[in-house]
């Protein structure tokens, strides 16, 4: 009797093994997504608020699409039109601000430019005439270094001989490249004709990163206009 009153004492309770030792299921724990769906909602609200009350203040709506994007250019570009603005967003919100069709469009026809919202595209307003808009755009591009996966331009080889514009640091990152280059009294040396890439290829990473190291940019930052929309119609610029 005294053995089986000794054994019930060191008998934990059932419902204390079970809330002290068994571990919290991972499904109970709910997750609230309010603050991210509303934070999401509210910057659609405001870019569809902000691209109707351009359609109200610009005379012009311009399409375009941009070749070799690079956001640092871009920047330059909106320094450039202050007058103006530029949107670059989803097109289902963009459309939304334009209108899907006559009976929800911010203005007459407006609706017209949400048709030809596909891809990557963007959205320019100004007041500038018309003339000079298409003749800035014409005139405009800025060279830049190629990324992985566009074309070359060119073929590009590159001598045997001294690399003087290299220091000696840079030798073990151009071999590891795959560049046959050695360390001749504390000068890079290519040790034989080396072609970084030919005219065609996709430039794989490594190629591009050899191109900008050599100088070499094959890249041409462009802007191009799609469509206008002016007076409740809309007027094809480019294929």
């Amino acid at each position: 009797a005294l053995r089986s009153r000794n054994q019930r004492a060191r008998i934990k309770p059932f419902a204390s093994l079970t809330s002290s030792t068994m571990p919290k299921s991972k499904r109970a724990k709910v997750v609230s997504l309010t603050k991210t769906d509303k934070k999401g909602l509210e910057t659609k609200s405001e870019l569809v608020e902000q691209i109707q009350h351009s359609l109200d203040e610009y005379e012009r709506v311009y399409t375009f699409s941009v070749e070799n994007m690079r956001n640092s250019k871009l920047k330059d570009v909106r320094m450039q039109w202050k007058d103006s603005r530029f949107f670059f967003g989803k097109n289902k919100v963009m459309s939304r601000a334009f209108g899907y069709g006559p009976e929800d469009e911010h203005k007459p026809n407006s609706h017209l430019i949400s048709q030809h919202l596909k891809g990557n595209v963007g959205v320019l307003f100004t007041n500038r005439k018309h003339e000079r808009v298409v003749e800035w755009f014409n005139e405009f591009a800025e060279v830049d270094y190629a990324r992985s996966g566009n074309p070359a331009t060119d073929t590009v080889t590159i001598p045997a001989g001294p690399l003087p514009d290299f220091s000696h640091t840079m030798e073990p990152q151009l071999r590891s490249l795959g560049m046959p280059t050695t360390l001749k009294r504390g000068v890079v040396n290519m040790d034989q004709d080396y072609r970084i890439c030919r005219k065609g290829d996709t430039l794989t990473p490594e190629q591009a990163r050899m191109l900008k190291m050599f100088g070499r940019p094959m890249a041409t930052f462009q802007i191009v206009l799609l469509t206008v929309f002016v007076d409740g119609e809309v007027q094809l610029l480019s294929e």
